[in-house]
């Protein structure tokens, strides 16, 4: 039987890899990989590369010439070779038990789409018909319909995700008010319905910037999202002419206005409320958290890539604004990477730290106090490995680990060679505590008691080792895998995936799982949650063919990447 998304494709030739080759390696290097991979005669219609900032910056100002570097600068088309699933060609040695998970992933992901006016927008939150309270999950959510996008992206259907960018781009320019307040222009909203008249046979959309949320947040990260969303569709079909419309760089270039705002911080992170990002409700991850900090960072490198030079563009407006994000750029990565990375070494200097220091020779800048280092991090730091903590302000630091904003600082370079391999390593040394037998935990470890009390305000829905407050995401499983790839670490995405495999069909594709483990689905846990469906598809795609990753991942920028040395105030 045919699935939905498309029918048998030809077998690979003997001279194409077959993607057994990469199920049978552990670490492989990915440059020879994919230097290996069958390829694609594209006409594009200019070269779209990551050069160094500086460089980019500068040559922006006379022209754009471009080179190919490595998997980042790859054209990455989702139109190639496709099993009977309607992915990309699957290797016949993989069992038949996936392939039909496969395909019913697939089928259920056709079944959240949404369409306005005749033409498919984007995907629901759930469509869980055993489920009498519908609350929001009939919505288009701007960052759960990302993995949704990448989906069909890699599956050769582009037209889905063009529609959403711009319609997403329209709602951008309405007036935005809670109560009387009224939002920046750049705001995107958290999400949209598409409400339908039958009677006049009318469809109109209906925007919630945050007015109708639980705790009134608007989303820090829509916008960012959509920003890394548009870079990816132009990676995936090699045309520019979407991002390079008078609206796309309208849309990017007031987010990017609204981030960017001069005010009264000393940082160059963004100071954000709690519960303005995946994580929804108070928990604690108000001040500058690492989820934010690493999609604003990705966010900025695309838009540095996406804007046209002033030559073609906005003129002197064009160029001032490239140059702060430029500026920005070196100094949020000089930050991320000081002030924000823990690991066996950093936090035997934050325990042996003083206290009450002044001037500039401090060495404990952020006054952080060594005794609130909570005793569970003693055990949890292997010597071998390292992360970005989830939060860095004055004399307060969240040890806690946030997947999400680890992996996305991969994907983005924010973390260098170094720091993403001493993520993957922390990630197989506890295993049992970050993994357990479903992928993800979206924090590590949970907050119980007063501090539970205290930190969430008593949310009923954020109990222990549940939801926000360590519950397991499979959702989560598609960045992993992505970071995996870009790392060269294959055993862990493989390792990851098949343990999502042996449950999420069966339990119904939950939206995240309870207990220390997650062996359990969640307590208030939907079922057949749209991105628990995409982020696996999109985990196996990559799988099979690491060409994809090009389209989410950024290399390494060298010129922001100088020998990090503290000042001399750092010294112990």
């Amino acid at each position: 039987m045919e699935a939905p998304g498309g029918g048998a494709g030809p077998m690979p030739t003997p001279t194409t890899p077959s993607h057994a080759s990469i199920a049978d390696s552990d670490d492989f290097d990915l440059s020879r990989l994919l230097n290996h991979r069958p390829r694609i005669n594209v006409e594009r219609q200019r070269s779209f590369d990551d050069r160094s900032l500086g460089d980019l910056y500068l040559s922006a100002m006379d022209s754009r010439g471009g080179y190919m570097d490595s998997y980042e600068s790859m054209y990455s088309p989702g139109g190639g070779l496709r099993s009977l699933t309607g992915t990309p060609a699957s290797s016949t040695r993989l069992s038949f038990e996936p392939q039909l998970l496969v395909a019913e992933a697939w089928e259920a992901l056709r079944r959240s789409l949404v369409c306005f006016r005749g033409e498919p927008l984007g995907t629901i939150a759930a469509v869980d018909s055993s489920s009498d309270e519908v609350l929001n999950y009939d919505q288009v959510f701007v960052r759960d319909f990302v993995p949704s996008a990448l989906a069909f992206l890699m599956n050769g259907e582009p037209d889905i995700v063009k529609n959403f960018l711009l319609k997403t781009l329209l709602l951008q320019g309405w007036e935005k008010r809670i109560d009387r307040f009224k939002l920046g222009e750049g705001a995107m909203p958290a999400s949209f319905k598409v409400l339908k008249d039958p009677k006049r046979g009318v469809d109109t959309l209906a925007a919630d910037f945050g007015e109708s949320a639980i705790g009134r947040v608007a989303p820090a990260d829509s916008g960012f999202w959509w920003i890394i969303l548009l870079r990816a569709y132009t990676k995936s079909t090699g045309d520019l002419t979407l991002a390079e419309t008078p609206e796309c760089q309208k849309g990017i270039r007031l987010i990017m206005n609204q981030c960017l705002a001069e005010g009264f911080d000393t940082f160059p992170t963004l100071l954000c409320a709690d519960g303005c990002c995946m994580i929804d409700r108070r928990m604690g991850v108000y001040g500058y958290p690492i989820e934010i900090q690493a999609l604003f960072f990705m966010s900025l490198r695309c838009a540095l890539l996406l804007l046209k030079p002033a030559a073609e563009g906005n003129g002197k407006q064009d160029d001032d604004i490239m140059e702060r994000i430029v500026t920005r750029l070196h100094a949020l990565s000089y930050h991320m990477r000081t002030y924000f990375w823990l690991d066996f070494q950093q936090l035997n200097v934050i325990y042996r730290f003083k206290t009450e220091e002044y001037s500039h020779t401090a060495v404990n800048k952020f006054n952080v106090i060594p005794e609130s280092i909570p005793d569970w991090l003693f055990d949890f730091m292997p010597s071998r490995g390292g992360y970005f903590v989830g939060n860095v302000s004055p004399a307060r630091m969240d040890f806690r680990w946030f997947a999400l904003g680890n992996c996305v600082a991969i994907l983005a370079s924010l973390a260098t060679p170094e720091q993403a391999g001493a993520i993957m390593d922390l990630i197989e040394e506890r295993w049992e505590d970050l993994i357990g037998e479903m992928p993800l935990k979206i924090c590590y470890p949970t907050i119980e008691g007063h501090e539970w009390q205290n930190v969430t305000g008593c949310d009923p829905k954020n109990t222990r080792w549940s939801y926000h407050n360590g519950g397991s995401w499979p959702v989560l499983i598609w960045l992993l895998t992505a970071a995996c790839i870009k790392t060269g670490r294959l055993k862990i995405a493989r390792r990851a995936i098949d343990l999502a495999e042996a449950r999420l069909g069966k339990d119904g594709w939950p939206e995240y799982y309870d207990g220390k483990l997650g062996r359990y689905v969640g307590k208030q846990a939907r079922k057949h949650q749209t991105w628990s469906i995409a982020g696996y598809l999109v985990a196996k795609m990559m799988l099979e063919d690491p060409s994809h990753l090009g389209m989410i991942s950024l290399e390494e920028d060298k010129a922001m990447n100088p020998v990090l040395k503290r000042s001399a105030s750092w010294t112990v």
